[in-house]
């Protein structure tokens, strides 16, 4: 099988995480269904965690086994290094953001007039009010957009980017496994991350559909590219060179950034519906991420 072939393969196991992402154009979805989305998001994302961490791991297991001390604290420090900056370096993008957002954003007194004495009987005194929240709306909803929109759309971009990191990292695998000669594995591997692929595609859109976003198609597909496009690009690279130092690093990366997301959705997992709602859908995406695994591992990789 030629490097293009595989290329070509190793493009359409990124391009598998397009499968769930129409979900993202549900239409106001009820508030149950929102939150059992938004919590199934989560049981795939930290199943994702688990699965990263335990490839970002193996090579500094397989240093410490082999008593090859220096390789595994290179390897160590790699691997925390890449956590930290995943984790924290969104935690202060994401305080950044908020600060630029809080700059643009107008004062609210501007646009409050002054009040007037007017005879309002007791059946007029709600439709005021909601006259003056319908007013301030479109100053709120102003408010909120920065340079990425909503914190709905945020969330889910830095899902697809955390997701992307994870892919390249996959695709780094595809690629030296077949630059190896081991094309058979190189095939199971671009048939189990393409697995893997569709449910993180609904993994990325679950925020939007749980906050009653409805994002058009160009920006799903923005979306996806983001997601699945490292796939192809680290299956390319990595039919040129064989390096598991910088797979550590993106692996280390994508754990982080994963991490955060996740913190960012169970602070508003359990305000979104009852507990028991909350935990079906989180069990629901753990068993999901599992399920996939084990049809990769049935497979044979």
């Amino acid at each position: 099988m030629s490097a293009s072939q595989i290329a070509l393969l190793g493009a359409i196991a990124g391009f598998t995480i397009f499968l769930g992402l129409p979900i993202g154009r549900l239409r106001s979805p009820a508030p149950r269904m929102r939150a059992l989305l938004n919590a199934t998001a989560i049981g795939i994302l930290l199943f994702l965690l688990w699965d990263v961490l335990t490839h970002a791991w193996e090579p500094l297991d397989e240093a410490v086994g082999k008593q090859s001390y220096g390789s595994a604290v290179v390897d160590g420090v790699v691997l925390g290094g890449g956590l930290a900056v995943g984790l924290l370096g969104l935690v202060y993008f994401d305080r950044w953001m908020a600060d630029r957002r809080a700059r643009m954003s107008p004062p609210v007194a501007a646009v409050v007039s002054p009040p007037v004495a007017v005879s309002v009987g007791a059946g007029d005194a709600a439709p005021a009010a909601e006259r003056g929240a319908t007013a301030l709306a479109p100053v709120a909803a102003g408010a909120d957009r920065g340079a990425w929109g909503s914190p709905a759309r945020q969330l889910a971009l830095l899902i697809a980017v955390g997701i992307g990191l994870h892919n390249f990292a996959e695709g780094l695998a595809i690629g030296n496994s077949a630059a190896q000669g081991e094309i058979a594995l190189a095939v199971l591997l671009i048939i189990g991350f393409g697995l893997h692929n569709a449910t993180e595609g609904f993994g990325i859109v679950a925020p939007l559909a749980a906050a009653g976003t409805r994002p058009s198609w160009g920006y799903l597909a923005a979306l996806g590219l983001i997601g699945g496009g490292p796939t192809f690009l680290g299956t390319v690279i990595g039919q040129q060179f064989t390096n598991d130092l910088i797979s550590v690093a993106f692996l280390a990366l994508a754990a982080g950034s994963i991490l955060y997301v996740v913190i960012e959705l169970l602070a508003v997992g359990r305000r979104m519906g009852p507990k028991h709602i909350f935990t079906w859908g989180l069990l629901a995406g753990l068993l999901l991420g599992f399920a996939t695994d084990a049809i990769v591992t049935a497979a044979g990789v």
